[in-house]
């Protein structure tokens, strides 16, 4: 019998932390806001975890791990283009050597591949084609939950002309890796703003970032960044992905007990045929 459970991955991504406590203020809302929440099965740390500052990496550490402990979610860290390997090797207690570090995390029958996808003193991103293959090793077997890929840079094209400049290179290499495999959705951060895609078929989220928004429509000749952090909700039940953008501003436009809202909601619902 297929496992149906629910499962949810929050993602928080481009937190572009320094050593300075204050630079991880909108991390630790973004937290408050997890913790409070619905329980994720992990959070995912989707690359620019700091802002070329090795020293943030502690100031990340002690921040993101006592809530994961206390809400028993897995920490995912993903290597961004403003993230240095071997600090990063350092701080999530991973093998050492220049390699990219790729990862494959086993939550319970969801499978979660991460990628490197960096080019050392770059900022666009690129994937060997020893990583592509361990890739395909690693998904030649089905997860009981399936699997999601998770990468810094997005492998799709961008309205923003210089997150288009640095994204992934040869994407279609990564769609012949992941192409007829159980991965179910694609994640990824890095340009700063909530979109969608696909490739070869997977739907690709790109997360929005937790230090600032990138302007997907600015005036004409511009390139704007606003504030507006936000982190993402991945859902992953009955062979389906569901992404969801969750803005960490705003003031209530309701606030009411939800269980009561649904049962009103299904008094007026008619049943299904």
């Amino acid at each position: 019998m297929p496992d149906e459970r629910r499962r949810v991955l929050v993602t928080i991504t481009d937190t572009h932390l320094t050593a300075d406590p204050d630079s991880a203020a909108d991390l630790r809302a973004a937290l408050a806001v997890v913790e409070a929440g619905a329980r994720p099965d992990a959070i995912v740390l989707a690359g620019d975890l700091t802002a070329d500052d090795p020293a943030a990496y502690r100031l990340l550490r002690d921040t993101v791990e006592p809530v994961a402990g206390r809400i028993d979610a897995a920490v995912v860290p993903v290597m961004g283009n403003h993230d240095e390997r071997g600090a990063f090797r350092a701080a999530f207690g991973l093998p050492g050597g220049h390699d990219p570090c790729d990862a494959v995390h086993h939550l319970d029958g969801l499978r979660v591949a991460v990628l490197d996808t960096t080019v050392p003193g770059h900022h666009h991103g690129e994937l060997t084609d020893a990583q592509l293959t361990r890739l395909a090793a690693a998904l030649a077997t089905p997860a009981p939950q399936g699997s999601v890929l998770v990468l810094h840079h997005p492998p799709l094209p961008s309205p923003v002309p210089s997150v288009d400049l640095l994204r992934l290179r040869g994407a279609e290499r990564l769609a012949a890796a992941v192409d007829g495999t159980d991965v179910r959705m694609i994640v990824c951060g890095h340009a700063h703003y909530a979109g969608a895609g696909a490739l070869a078929g997977i739907p690709v989220w790109i997360a929005p970032a937790t230090a600032y928004r990138v302007d997907a429509l600015p005036p004409a000749g511009r390139l704007r960044g606003v504030t507006g952090p936000a982190l993402s909700r991945i859902d992953l039940v009955g062979g389906t992905a569901v992404a969801t953008a969750v803005p960490l501003a705003g003031e209530p436009v309701y606030d009411v007990d939800a269980g009561e809202r649904v049962a009103w909601m299904l008094a007026r619902i008619p049943a299904e045929v």
